[in-house]
């Protein structure tokens, strides 16, 4: 045996799945190291800075449910509070000295012989470990869009992600491309700024008010001080995006009355029947992302703001032509359009027994068993992955589901006496092939987004509540696992293979 009684677990990424792994592992004394190509932790709350920043779910539900925080200023914090927040959990749990910050991993590879990984950084560096866990995420490389005469604009642009705070937008013509979850908070502000914002935008989304007022002083203090009610309020929170999941997938009743009332709201905020014909869906609600704001509506009624819903021809060295030939002269293009989403590890390169690369094997679409695990790589595990994003609910309730599970697979690497655990290749292809089955004529195959590959194929997202998600990784079935040791062990080292307890 080489790997059991020396783990040590490489995580690849510091956002809110890196530090729920360190937490994890920090809780059975297993050593590890946090890599994270960012100057500091956050991971999408590092990069993404831009103006009217936060959180659109509670941060009651949208934090640990070990580490609750009493003092949010608001319902839905903004993003210093978040990022705060994570630095804090850092600090309490102790993952503060594993941190290596401004490290980019490039690759990471499996050794046979060894049954060990070897990750190497972009500088050359090289790190053994026993496991390695991809905390990446879904939504942590900007997507620039494919734009003709993109690279010809004399003017300023930048995306979303990379917000340029030393430009000032003052006074200026403004073009901002894309209408979705970073847009909607970040065009109000950039409103009051602008001289003119034309809004250029692909498809409306469905809309839910979000006035995200500050905590009063005595709600805050009721929060710190009355036993239990901590706890009540995040059950209430996470009870009302269950029953709106539910909705969407079990109860057509609920998703009717769902998309009655973001009509409603639109209708109320947007008097221009002209503009809210523009604003309003012809998909079926929850095929998108849901989103929420009762300030962009207001800001796209602006004297000095235009929504565009015209294709956009080309981007020319003055501004931006459309469809129809006009062309808007601007001086600075903010590109909202989104992330890398199902470019799970990449730029990275990641290759498990055999020399196989995780990226070849994937090129119908990321698969993975309930999200995290991939035949043929083991000890590798993915948290945030594929197929384990939400329509509705928080993704901190599914990754620190993750994480728990990637604890207690290594407990078991350590109680067998063995180096790694393999996810057996027909249990991997069953459930994908069931949650494939599960998508198909549900909401999520209703329109294109960025939940779906170029084949149609959901890859994002998973199909049901929160809950099913968690009572399916709550154990770790040993059966679904090729126990794997090394293959240059001594024989006389080596247990028999063969199917874990």
């Amino acid at each position: 045996m080489t790997g059991s009684a020396d783990q040590h677990v490489v995580i690849v990424g510091a956002g809110f799945s890196g530090i729920a792994m360190g937490i994890e592992l920090g809780r059975d004394g297993v050593p590890f190291t946090i890599l994270d190509r960012a100057s500091d932790l956050g991971g999408v709350w590092h990069h993404n800075t831009y103006p009217g920043a936060a959180c659109d779910i509670p941060s009651a539900l949208y934090s640990f449910s070990y580490a609750p925080r009493g003092d949010w200023s608001h319902p839905c914090s903004p993003h210093d509070e978040i990022k705060a927040y994570l630095r804090d959990c850092a600090e309490r749990f102790g993952l503060t000295p594993h941190l290596r910050l401004g490290v980019e991993v490039a690759d990471a590879t499996f050794d046979e012989t060894t049954a060990r990984w070897t990750v190497t950084t972009e500088t050359g560096e090289t790190i053994d470990a026993s496991a390695v866990v991809l905390a990446c995420g879904q939504l942590s490389r900007p997507a620039w869009p494919r734009i003709p005469g993109i690279d010809t604009f004399a003017g300023h642009t930048f995306h979303s992600a990379e917000w340029d705070h030393e430009h000032d937008l003052t006074g200026e013509r403004i073009a901002v491309i894309g209408t979705g979850a970073s847009a909607v908070q970040f065009v109000p502000p950039v409103a009051e700024q602008a001289g003119r914002l034309h809004v250029f935008q692909r498809s409306p989304s469905y809309m839910l008010p979000r006035r995200n007022r500050a905590y009063a002083g005595w709600a805050r203090t009721a929060i710190n001080r009355i036993p239990g009610l901590q706890r009540l309020r995040r059950g209430g929170i996470y009870a009302f995006c269950e029953t709106l999941t539910f909705g969407l997938t079990s109860a057509p009743p609920i998703a009717a009355g769902l998309k009655a009332f973001t009509l409603g709201f639109l209708r109320r905020s947007v008097k221009d029947p002209e503009l809210r014909a523009k604003l309003t869906p012809d998909y079926a609600i929850g095929c998108k992302r849901i989103l929420f704001s009762s300030k962009f509506y207001p800001a796209l009624q602006r004297p000095n703001v235009e929504l565009v819903t015209d294709g956009i021809r080309e981007i020319t060295e003055r501004g931006i032509v459309t469809d129809d030939g006009q062309e808007r002269e601007v001086d600075t293009i903010v590109f909202g359009t989104g992330f890398k989403s199902q470019q799970f590890v990449l730029p990275m390169a990641v290759r498990g027994a055999g020399g196989r690369e995780l990226q070849e094997g994937w090129q119908a679409g990321a698969e993975a068993h309930h999200g995290m695990t991939v035949s043929g790589f083991p000890n590798l595990f993915v948290l945030y992955g594929p197929n384990t994003n939400l329509s509705v609910g928080s993704i901190v309730v599914m990754i620190e589901a993750q994480a728990a599970y990637v604890r207690r697979a290594l407990a078991h690497v350590r109680r067998r006496g063995i180096d790694a655990v393999d996810v057996r290749p027909e249990v991997q292809q069953a459930s994908n092939t069931g949650l494939q089955k599960d998508f198909e004529g549900s909401v999520w195959t209703g329109c294109s987004s960025w939940y779906r590959n170029a084949s149609g194929r959901v890859v994002s997202n998973w199909p049901h509540r929160m809950r099913e998600y968690q009572r399916l990784v709550a154990d770790v079935r040993t059966e679904e696992f090729r126990e794997v040791r090394a293959t240059g062990a001594p024989e006389r080292d080596r247990e028999p293979a063969g199917v874990a307890d």
